[in-house]
């Protein structure tokens, strides 16, 4: 994870190739289904290496994403919910278990990555108490009604751990920019009715809601979720903004802990992907 970039400055941030970092990460009390997962998401993220260019192909094109290659728009769409919507899903106990593997600190075993913070807490510090971490859904989960109902409100592709005070600022506001700083998470903003998150994620919570918007079309009994160009969405099962989110998108291309988030989480829990940290390019065909 990088350092936020000073406000002032609005840069396009590179691919880091980091995967080496991730060599040799262990996951404390991990099941005999999760054994090896770290050496799979480490060869996923070397592999995918390329698909971070528009265009580009990853290792995944010739089976995983075969019937949505070619195609863009509305039928891109349709294909990849298709494709993603093939998953295992997960209850909503069982994500503070998941989230300290799709999230761990690649530097420290012991602790997470925080969303919006960017800081490594330790693991034992979940829970709801000031000073400990919990589970943000990024999709804000009034945005539709989902709660936290195994589905939509227990989906690892956008839920993250994060500071609770900093959870309770963010809120169920849409993402924009602007705003005043968020105490304690420097490089993030907040207003009455939106949040902007720091640099080094911008392109991740772009990806995470843009995911939601592909995987729940309203054909599984959970509403149907669209990205819009608005604010203060409020209980409507949509989220903005989305010509934001489409230049963050642009502006904070998937790094190596956001590749193997995404090949934790299909490798060891809801066996499938987000599509868009495989290919970003698609963000655009689509939307």
């Amino acid at each position: 994870m990088s350092s936020p970039l000073p406000r002032s400055i609005r840069r396009w941030k590179l691919p880091v190739a980091a995967a080496a970092l991730l060599v040799g990460v262990t996951v404390p009390g991990a099941t005999a289904a999760q054994a090896g997962v770290t050496e799979t998401a480490t060869a996923g993220v070397a592999t995918a290496e390329s698909g971070t260019a528009a265009g580009a192909t990853t290792a995944y094109d010739d089976s995983y994403y075969e019937g949505a290659i070619g195609k863009s728009g509305t039928a891109l769409k349709s294909a990849l919910h298709t494709i993603i919507s093939d998953q295992t899903k997960i209850s909503y106990s069982a994500v503070w278990t998941a989230l300290k593997n799709t999230d761990q600190d690649p530097a420290d075993s012991g602790n997470v990555i925080l969303l919006y913070s960017g800081k490594s807490r330790s693991k034992s510090l979940s829970g709801g108490d000031v000073g400990d971490w919990n589970r943000e859904h990024v999709w804000a989960k009034s945005h539709g009604g989902f709660g936290t109902a195994t589905g939509p409100g227990t989906d690892l592709h956008h839920l993250r751990p994060t500071d609770v005070q900093i959870n309770s600022i963010r809120g169920n506001k849409d993402f924009d920019r602007g705003g005043s700083s968020v105490s304690g998470a420097p490089g993030n903003y907040t207003d009455s009715d939106s949040f902007e998150p720091r640099d080094a994620v911008k392109g991740d919570v772009a990806r995470m809601i843009l995911y939601m918007a592909v995987r729940y079309e309203g054909t599984d009994g959970w509403p149907d979720l669209e990205p819009n160009n608005h604010v203060s969405n409020g209980s409507a099962p949509y989220h903005g903004r989305l010509s934001v989110l489409k230049q963050w998108n642009e502006q904070d291309p998937p790094d190596a802990f956001e590749r193997r988030r995404n090949e934790v989480i299909h490798s060891a829990y809801q066996h499938n992907r987000n599509p868009f940290i495989d290919h970003p390019e698609w963000v655009e065909a689509i939307w």
